[in-house]
């Protein structure tokens, strides 16, 4: 076995259980779609995240990108191989003619018929050949980096679109408990109204408020079927398909401790897969230069030829004839440039040009990288604190209400300061699942630009 099978064979030996144990999550998860109850199947954020990562549409077509570097890569090592053509000619001449078998000047009809195999190989071309495969394995790993990042892409868009669904979910439970209580209230108003005991507008204005709460409950649910629907989008799944999600455990409270933002952005650096991208693309733009100054160094090949021919004035057979016309040749070439418009030239100058772009983009996006996660960490930091506002204010909105809620059953209030004490109290709880949420995204995008998995 030669070392380039025993690679393959390594490579095969590596692959093999990752690749089955990719196929034994993505048939596990398509084995959900197809249970006996499909009101049963039920996704978690990490299911997600899995199936995206083997059906996403952007995930898909980087790996075709990457299937492409691949082939190119195995082109340009080839290119160091000869290559090896074959042809054949058949011909009728008549009148004064050369003989293209035997060169002979004759006046006559003539059959011929000639063939070859032809080879060349290149031995040296400034270095042309090595620095574009080495260029093409850059490439390639730069292919890695980009499915990586398709990856990441995709998971921190399930992340935010997960969780804002569980946001509308929940607010549909909220918007479900002030619709039930102001049922409540609506009946005790029309008791208190038949009664004689409060006006008319009082009982209008407690139907006017159950009617406004069911209209946000109806909105909210809108709303989260708009997110599911997002969500499958984002899957890859057929409309059809019946999806919801896993209520995960989560206990936030806001007093995750923050890392140095500092630390967290060079941890960002060192593992995020477009930062990698970017530091290729200048060694790739390197490889360009070399390659564009080889073109001023001369190109020696390696040529030869095996061919043989018949000619119908030669009182000889086909066979016989075949073997006494087998010619052999072969040669060198030297390609020596001296003046091509100045066009090796500009390439040169071109491919400085993009190193300096390189750097310049590679600085870029450290800067952006800076900037986001910059914005992240001043985000949970204010999530955490707004967090803890938003509890103390829906604590004491809710007793507020709760005490209403008693005085409005003894008649000690009206209906408009009822209304009033609901509503506050239905703001401020929609304040606190959105502050509790906002800061479950941030301390995970925190975790994502430290090298870590996204988990709730």
């Amino acid at each position: 076995m030669n070392s380039q099978m025993k690679k393959y064979l390594i490579i095969l030996i590596v692959l093999f259980p990752l690749l089955s144990r990719a196929q034994e999550k993505l048939e596990a998860i398509q084995q959900k779609l197809t249970e006996t109850d499909p009101d049963q199947v039920t996704w978690s954020l990490q299911d997600c995240i899995d199936y995206a990562a083997l059906n996403n549409l952007t995930v898909l077509d980087a790996q075709l990108d990457a299937s492409s570097a691949a082939v190119n890569y195995k082109q340009s090592k080839q290119q160091r191989l000869p290559d090896l053509t074959g042809s054949a000619s058949e011909s009728y001449s008549r009148g004064y003619s050369i003989d293209p078998i035997t060169s002979n000047y004759v006046n006559q009809d003539i059959f011929s018929t000639s063939t070859s195999l032809n080879t060349s190989i290149t031995l040296f071309q400034g270095s042309q050949l090595n620095n574009q495969i080495d260029q093409n394995a850059l490439l390639l790993d730069q292919s890695a980096l980009f499915i990586e990042e398709a990856k990441n892409n995709i998971t921190l868009s399930l992340t935010e679109a997960y969780l804002q669904a569980l946001y509308y979910k929940e607010a549909i439970a909220v918007a479900q408990n002030t619709l039930t209580g102001s049922q409540q209230e609506s009946k005790i108003a029309k008791s208190r109204y038949d009664a004689g005991a409060i006006a008319k507008k009082d009982y209008s204005d407690a139907l006017s408020q159950e009617a406004s709460n069911n209209y946000e409950l109806i909105q909210a649910q809108n709303s989260y079927e708009a997110q599911l629907l997002l969500l499958r989008q984002l899957l890859e799944l057929e409309p059809e398909t019946n999806f919801d999600i896993v209520d995960p455990d989560i206990d936030y409270n806001g007093s995750t401790l923050l890392l140095n933002k500092v630390d967290v952005y060079h941890n960002a650096l060192n593992t995020l897969p477009e930062i990698a991208a970017s530091k290729l693309d200048i060694d790739i733009s390197e490889k360009d230069l070399e390659i564009a100054k080889g073109a001023y160094l001369p190109t020696l090949s390696l040529t030869g030829s095996l061919g043989s021919g018949y000619t119908s004035i030669q009182d000889m057979s086909f066979t016989d004839q075949f073997d006494i016309n087998f010619n052999q040749r072969l040669g060198l070439s030297l390609s020596v440039p001296i003046f091509n418009r100045g066009q090796t030239k500009a390439n040169v100058q071109n491919a400085k040009i993009n190193i300096e772009k390189a750097n310049i983009a590679l600085r870029t996006q450290e800067k952006e990288l800076y900037n986001k996660v910059e914005t992240a960490w001043r985000n949970a930091r204010s999530s955490q604190e707004q967090l803890i506002a938003a509890e103390a204010a829906r604590n004491a909105a809710k007793d507020s209400y709760e005490l209403a809620q008693k005085q409005y059953e003894v008649g000690a209030i009206n209906t408009t300061d009822l209304v009033l004490t609901q509503n506050t109290y239905s703001n401020a709880e929609q304040n606190y699942i959105q502050a509790k949420y906002l800061g479950i995204l941030y301390a995970q995008l925190l975790q994502f630009y430290q090298g870590n998995e996204i988990k709730l």
